[in-house]
């Protein structure tokens, strides 16, 4: 009898990340030493959509076409903006570039984490990661019957975040209903003090850096005033980025519901 054949170890391509978002899936779901390097937005606090401590167990890298080329990757996963003479040159050397684009929905998101999970090698992780996703949706579900809450996204310098967005379905999903689209408003339109004042929702999520001079719109004192509305922070990190991002935000905006709908 011929003696068993041992099994081929599989091959896993090395990775670079260029994008915050894919960064903080892969740092999860690729195998130690697959994932070559992050973006360097990952390792700035302001940011990062991913634990920095984290991301720093990674090198850094620009995106400059030398810097990925030195490390020699297998792959790229880059976002959609990727300039088209650094996609060419990374062709021109060999190196395949995957482009994501920033996920709309949790479902484009956990399609994201499969897409990512696979392209390592690592399908069972992802599957993981979404588990996690599923069991936060399940947590945070708003109560049956229970009316939406109104609820405003206010980012520095009065930007609101619109429909079509992961924040505005991570909103429905969570019980309340955006206040940019009540008013007609598109992602990153501009909405000023007098407006919000005029029609206060029940939530204002201020999105800001307590260090920036734009963000003294979210801090306005007159807010303070409006009898029935809260302003609760939301860190900018869970704004944009899915995978595992999404049970953190969901898990904040649970707490806040349940706050204002408290007796």
């Amino acid at each position: 009898m011929e003696a068993d054949t041992p099994a081929r170890a599989v091959k896993r391509p090395t990775i670079v990340s260029l994008n915050p978002c894919s960064d903080a899936v892969l740092a999860e779901v690729a195998a130690p030493g697959q994932l070559l390097a992050v973006s360097h937005y990952s390792h700035d606090r302001a940011s990062a959509s991913m634990d920095v401590d984290l991301a720093r167990r990674f090198p850094a890298t620009s995106g400059s076409v030398e810097e990925v080329a030195a490390l020699d990757p297998d792959v790229v996963v880059a976002g959609s903006f990727l300039a088209p003479a650094t996609r060419q040159a990374l062709d021109d050397l060999g190196i395949r570039v995957v482009t994501m684009a920033m996920p709309a929905d949790i479902t484009t998101s956990e399609a994201q984490v499969r897409e990512l999970a696979d392209l390592s090698g690592n399908p069972q992780a992802g599957r993981a990661m979404i588990d996690r996703i599923e069991n936060a949706m399940a947590q945070s579900a708003a109560p049956a019957g229970q009316a939406p809450v109104p609820a405003l996204v206010w980012e520095s310098g009065g930007i609101v975040a619109g429909d079509g967005t992961l924040i505005a379905d991570l909103l429905k999903h969570a019980g309340f209903a955006n206040g940019a689209a009540a008013r007609g408003l598109s992602q990153a339109d501009f909405l000023p003090l007098e407006r919000v004042l005029a029609q206060p929702p029940r939530v204002i999520f201020a999105v800001g850096n307590r260090q920036s001079q734009e963000d003294r719109m979210l801090r306005h004192p007159a807010l303070s005033a409006l009898e029935g509305t809260v302003r609760k922070r939301l860190d900018s990190s869970l704004l944009w980025c899915g995978g595992p991002t999404i049970p953190r935000a969901l898990e904040r905006l649970r707490a806040v519901r349940r706050e204002v709908a408290a007796p």
